[in-house]
């Protein structure tokens, strides 16, 4: 299962919802607020012999998913979605980037993009991206020595 909020109008901060099925691709619920007590009101009106089922549920780093996961679903892992996480990797280490002076054209294209995705011309720039800040070579190796999440 995954939860996720979204702008019901852009730049505004008037949000709802969205509850699916991840594994299946399907939409459970849209609810019309962001609140925890509405989402917790809301998703507690399925019996809890159905909420218990659930394992796992996947949510972006908005702090009051977990706390509505916990007080909804029992059995639930709380699971943080790839993409938020990558999202705030990336930011954290364009930053260390951009501090350590590395502005070449398309450094921050190489640095960002997938490994194994790179070209052997790439992956040359990479290294020598990397040569030229030691901090930032080592958050590029191990993103945890660098990046606060």
């Amino acid at each position: 299962m995954g939860i996720d909020e979204i702008s019901k109008r852009k730049g505004h901060q008037n949000f709802a919802t969205v509850i699916g099925d991840v594994e299946a691709g399907k939409l459970i619920e849209v609810i019309d607020s962001h609140q925890q007590e509405d989402i917790i009101e809301t998703l507690k009106q399925q019996p809890i012999e159905v909420r218990a089922k659930v394992e796992e549920v996947s949510v972006d780093m908005w702090g009051g998913f977990p706390k509505v996961v916990k007080k909804v679903f029992p059995n639930a892992v709380v699971v943080i979605d790839r993409f938020h996480v990558m999202k705030l990797v990336n930011e954290e280490l364009n930053k260390i980037r951009r501090q350590s002076g590395v502005s070449d054209r398309g450094s921050k294209f190489i640095l960002l993009k997938n490994g194994k995705d790179l070209t052997a011309e790439e992956k040359t720039k990479l290294e020598e991206i990397l040569k030229r800040s030691k901090r930032l070579g080592k958050a590029y190796s191990n993103p945890k020595s660098d990046v606060r999440i």
